[in-house]
């Protein structure tokens, strides 16, 4: 057996070795640090020697007021934890910690936000099964029973109005949704058709969807699915019922109204005929585009019509001499 004594003034290590083991003693004079520890293994000899370090630190002013912050800190993880677990439970002899005004500051800065794209909660009413009722948000009642009157058909098949199309700066054709109502209610008759929720509205970051049912004259007649864009959470609710106007204008193609608008060769001859694309400026931002719009209509704020040609707008002529 061979030992070695390492001493100084605060500390001292001894190192003893055996045939079979190797003991390292470490002690060292510093408050609440006065036991001996013994290290039977050589690994844990090279991080014993660390604490010592950190030991003569403890002792100055900053050291002891960090140690006095984690204590406190610790004491009250404790009480939250054993608040939490008796939060069940509650009792007079056991409560929480007092509310303080770092808690409550971590309360205020925790917002609870629903995922929208789960849905609003607006789920249409399920009914039970021994229920009079039709449940229109799941059953097809009246599907292709029979084809509706003569008169109803002719209201709903009668060719689309000129006058009543629309046209959008990109091109597109429409009929406003005010006008597939009148159609409706010219073949039903008011208060005899109308549109059943079939789900939940879909919030998305720049859309709402939701699936519609037409029913007319207690029968169902077409299933679609409405959609609509929106910049702004302000703008939600208007999204939702221009969701519904293009639901039922979708539900309106199985019945006919306005078929000519699904037709591609009427499309084009309506743009030939009825549509022109002009140049047109941005009055605040003075940025140029092209924008279609019918013949009959005049450019609307915040556009003003724009002509390259005018003099205005037009390069100065310059002479070849």
């Amino acid at each position: 057996m061979a030992s070695l004594l390492f001493q100084k003034a605060g500390w001292s290590l001894q190192i003893t070795r055996t045939s079979r083991s190797l003991a390292v003693t470490f002690s060292t004079a510093l408050p609440r640090r006065n036991r001996h520890r013994t290290i039977t293994s050589a690994s844990e000899a090279s991080t014993s020697l660390r604490p010592s370090r950190y030991n003569t630190l403890r002792t100055r002013p900053e050291r002891r007021g960090l140690e006095k912050d984690f204590q406190s800190t610790k004491v009250y993880q404790a009480q939250q934890s054993r608040a939490a677990s008796t939060a069940t439970a509650p009792s007079s002899s056991t409560r929480g910690p007092p509310p303080t005004p770092n808690n409550l500051q971590q309360t205020d800065d925790i917002v609870q936000t629903d995922d929208l794209a789960a849905g609003l909660g607006d789920k249409p009413i399920i009914l039970d099964e021994s229920s009079r009722q039709v449940d229109w948000a799941r059953s097809f009642h009246g599907l292709s029973t029979e084809a509706f009157s003569k008169e109803a058909a002719q209201a709903l098949l009668a060719p689309v109005e000129l006058e009543d199309i629309e046209v959008k700066p990109d091109g597109i054709v429409y009929l406003p949704e005010i006008k597939y109502r009148r159609i409706l209610n010219k073949a039903f008759g008011p208060g005899a058709w109308g549109l059943a929720p079939r789900g939940e509205t879909i919030v998305t970051a720049k859309a709402v969807t939701r699936e519609y049912a037409l029913v007319a004259l207690g029968r169902l007649v077409s299933v679609a699915r409405g959609e609509q864009d929106y910049f702004s959470p302000e703008g939600i609710p208007t999204a939702v019922e221009g969701c519904k106007s293009n639901a039922l204008m979708r539900c309106c193609k199985d019945l006919g109204v306005a078929s000519e608008l699904w037709d591609p060769r009427f499309i084009r001859k309506f743009i030939a005929t009825q549509a022109k694309e002009v140049w047109v400026e941005h009055q605040q931002t003075q940025k140029r585009r092209k924008i279609w719009m019918r013949k009959d209509d005049q450019v609307r704020y915040p556009f003003k019509l724009y002509s390259p040609t005018s003099p205005a707008t037009a390069k100065p002529a310059t002479s070849r001499y």
